[in-house]
């Protein structure tokens, strides 16, 4: 799971942000801060990845917090959520390392596309690999584009998801694997990993076969097909 401290002095917008976080798959929040030194101390004691940070708090600028985390080289990325629409704030937290910034108020979808590009350029680096010029070009678009729906896949399916799960089977051995192996790999449910395996499948990208157990129950264990490769290409690109 991705660790997420929510910065911010509202609780009522922090307990909203939380409410949002816990739609998307594979975040949980580990704590709330209402300042930038409520933030250090806490991060000091927890172990967080990402941290959701309110510009305007009553004792704190939140871009001096950035600020200093980036002075410390703190291993934490930012998404700054704020009603700071101005240039010079945006810019200073662009330059500060922020790897996303939302303007409240903002619509979940947007919210999402954030998170799910966050989880995907995540995923990516966890994989502790050197990049291809190709790779780190799709990184970089990840952190650019915000999520949509692609018409060439079928409702509640969406191109980060798919993005997430591929980057997962690539790095996996050119033998079958199963829906566990991904779930646990990719940070998103079994569920929503079995929609995702099934339209590979059904659109020729991954081939299924059934084994069976000590106990009798199947294994579905999948395959990346000879074209496969090529085809996911479009659809992901």
């Amino acid at each position: 799971m991705i660790n997420v401290l929510i910065v911010e002095d509202d609780p009522m917008v922090a307990k909203f942000n939380k409410h949002y976080l816990e739609q998307i798959e594979g975040f949980q929040s580990v704590g709330w801060a209402a300042s930038g030194d409520e933030a250090k101390e806490l991060l000091e004691e927890l172990e967080v990845d990402l941290i959701l940070l309110d510009v305007y708090m009553q004792n704190t600028n939140g871009l001096q917090l950035l600020s200093f985390l980036r002075q410390q080289a703190t291993p934490v990325d930012a998404i700054v959520i704020s009603a700071a629409s101005d240039n010079i704030s945006i810019r200073k937290a662009l330059q500060f390392g922020a790897v996303d910034y939302l303007i409240k108020p903002f619509e979940f979808s947007r919210f999402a596309a954030a998170m799910t590009a966050y989880r995907e350029n995540y995923l990516l680096m966890k994989r502790g690999e050197n990049f291809n010029q190709q790779e780190l070009d799709k990184l970089l678009r990840y952190r650019q584009e915000p999520e949509e729906d692609s018409p060439a896949l079928p409702k509640g399916l969406t191109i980060g998801t798919l993005r997430s799960i591929w980057s997962v089977i690539t790095t996996l051995s050119a033998g079958a694997f199963s829906t566990d192996e991904i779930t646990a790999k990719s940070l998103i449910s079994r569920i929503s990993v079995r929609k995702y395996l099934a339209f590979l499948t059904e659109i020729g990208v991954l081939s299924m076969e059934t084994s069976y157990g000590a106990v009798g129950r199947p294994v579905y264990m999948y395959r990346v097909t000879p074209k496969g490769y090529e085809m996911i290409e479009g659809l992901i690109k």
